[in-house]
């Protein structure tokens, strides 16, 4: 199927727009999902992929990005306990503090009955 896009210029710069906003999206996606339990990770690197089978920047970006991933578990696993504790912390403040601005909590107390809690109203809703 390749070599027949390869051939017709049109559909080859199509092809390469389709990939782009597909990897795009797929990569923003991933980012998002990146401090929430669940794999932020893999879809940030799948993203890539898809963006690599047609752009050579992306192939690069996904080459560097998997060996920084890998040295930064490499070097958390040789931490002690406490640091590691430590980014599990960061990591839970980043997920609630955003969880907070995007109003879920409100959310939940309007579920629950709690509406007069108001002080878990974000402040961007």
């Amino acid at each position: 199927m390749r070599a027949r896009i390869a051939h017709r210029p049109a559909l080859r710069h199509t092809y390469r727009i389709g990939v782009g906003v597909l990897g795009g999206l797929v990569l923003a996606g991933g980012l998002v999902a990146i401090p929430y339990p669940g794999p932020g990770w893999l879809i940030v690197f799948l993203g890539l992929a898809i963006l690599a089978s047609e752009f050579a920047w992306a192939r690069r970006l996904l080459r560097f990005a998997r060996g920084k991933y890998d040295a930064w578990t490499d070097w958390l696993a040789r931490q002690h306990l406490g640091v590691r504790l430590s980014v599990l912390s960061a990591t839970c403040l980043v997920v609630l503090g955003t969880l907070y601005l995007l109003n879920v909590f409100n959310t939940v107390a309007s579920w629950t009955g709690l509406v007069q809690w108001t002080w878990l109203q974000s402040p961007l809703f």
